[in-house]
């Protein structure tokens, strides 16, 4: 089977549509399925998509999402792993984009173009990122590719333990995970549009007053990570990530100190110097320096 689509749910009105945009998918080259994860304590309402023979419902009882994209990637059958939140949607010809990606070589993490929509389904904008290959330095950095339009292989999912379900990394389990998958192998990319995002707090299961905290756990945890200072040196593919780099090293460096880690505080600044170096000569590397790590 090619792809699992795991799609946890608090029972929102546009569940349907979510699923339905896998479902309604024209590609034959390989089988597919759809795993809803029902995380809204209560059972599903009766609904079209349930009679597909491509989808499977799984209960998980209020349990988070972590957990519930978690059980869904256990009895998944898919080559990759696709978590698709149950108020986006897959759009026309998206898996033929990702089929014709792993053809083409693949990666532990194959992901495309995307549009955000507001929550009348106006059409905010649209990305076309264009990074591939080693990304951890710039996943490190503060950057992100949403999992919405990702497809992330099971094998690798599996072995870096899939989303962490602590309670300071609840919002940003998909950039922790990201991180931890970057140091596995290369990123693909199609400049193919393959999903809309709905963007807004209104309607959101995201406690947005956490994210910016959340996020230095997660970057602490990736700075931790064994031979992250060598994946950093690595995969920072000029000088401007240099400085991105730096900047994330140095923010640590103040925030253990502000926690009282002394000698974590004094290893991250040492290791914020080694990242500039002659670098300090050129201009974009003080731009990265001074772009805000996010």
């Amino acid at each position: 089977m090619f792809s699992s689509t795991i799609i946890p749910t608090i029972n929102r009105a546009t569940l349907s549509n979510a699923v339905g945009s896998v479902l309604d998918q024209s590609f034959t080259a390989a089988d597919y399925e759809v795993i809803v994860v029902n995380d809204s304590g209560e059972p599903l309402p009766s609904m079209d998509w349930q009679h597909s023979q491509r989808v499977r419902v799984v209960d998980t009882n209020r349990r988070e999402r972590s957990v519930a994209r978690n059980t869904g990637a256990a009895i998944a059958r898919g080559k990759y792993l696709h978590f698709l939140d149950d108020d986006d949607y897959l759009l026309p010809g998206a898996l033929a984009a990702f089929w014709q990606l792993d053809q083409s070589g693949g990666g532990v993490w194959l992901y495309g173009s995307y549009q955000t929509i507001n929550n009348d389904g106006d059409l905010v904008n649209e990305f076309h990122p264009g990074l591939s290959g080693d990304i951890f330095a710039i996943l490190v950095a503060g950057e992100s590719i949403p999992f919405q339009v990702s497809f992330l292989r099971a094998a690798d999912f599996f072995t870096v333990g899939g989303f962490d379900c602590e309670p300071e990394i609840i919002g940003v389990e998909d950039r922790d995970l990201g991180r931890r998958l970057a140091v596995r192998g290369k990123i693909a990319y199609t400049p193919f549009v393959v999903a809309q995002i709905r963007i807004g707090e209104q309607g959101s299961t995201t406690n947005w007053t956490t994210i910016h905290d959340g996020d230095r756990w997660g970057r602490e945890k990736a700075l931790r990570m064994q031979h992250a200072f060598k994946y950093l040196h690595a995969s920072a593919s000029s000088a401007y990530w240099y400085g991105r780099v730096c900047r994330a090293y140095v923010a640590s460096a103040g925030w253990n100190l502000k926690r009282g880690n002394l000698f974590t505080a004094v290893s991250r600044t040492t290791a914020a110097l080694s990242f500039t170096g002659y670098r300090a000569f050129a201009p974009p590397f003080w731009r990265g320096l001074r772009t805000k790590v996010k």
